[in-house]
């Protein structure tokens, strides 16, 4: 089964961002090594704060605009339900999926 996340990140100011993907770890990898360009590489926005699992596409997308949508306050209570401590969660994410950041990056030629 296909699974979907929904994601809140940040930097050292906690400036936040939501995202949606449908490999968290490959994601997080992308936003470390700005591998993408925009608000994530040009703020330094690299510290996993929240994630949640979705089975379906559509609620997922759903659920990240109903987020997106919130003011910045409520977004932080949603963050300290699951980190009160706002722990960056990727080295939680990686030893529960077994991997590395450099083994989810496709090769670059």
């Amino acid at each position: 089964m296909k699974q979907y996340y929904v994601y809140i990140i940040f930097n050292h100011s906690r400036t936040l961002y939501v995202g949606m993907t449908n490999d968290l770890v490959r994601r997080m990898a992308e936003h470390r090594g700005k591998r993408i360009p925009g608000f994530t590489a040009k703020y330094n926005i690299t510290q996993l704060a929240y994630y949640e699992v979705h089975g379906e596409a559509f609620a997922a997308i759903a659920r990240e605009k109903v987020i997106k949508g919130w003011k910045r306050c409520k977004k932080i209570e949603l963050i300290e339900t699951m980190n009160p401590h706002w722990d960056d969660l990727c080295d939680h994410l990686l030893e529960e999926n077994e991997v590395s950041f450099e083994k989810s990056l496709p090769n670059e030629k």
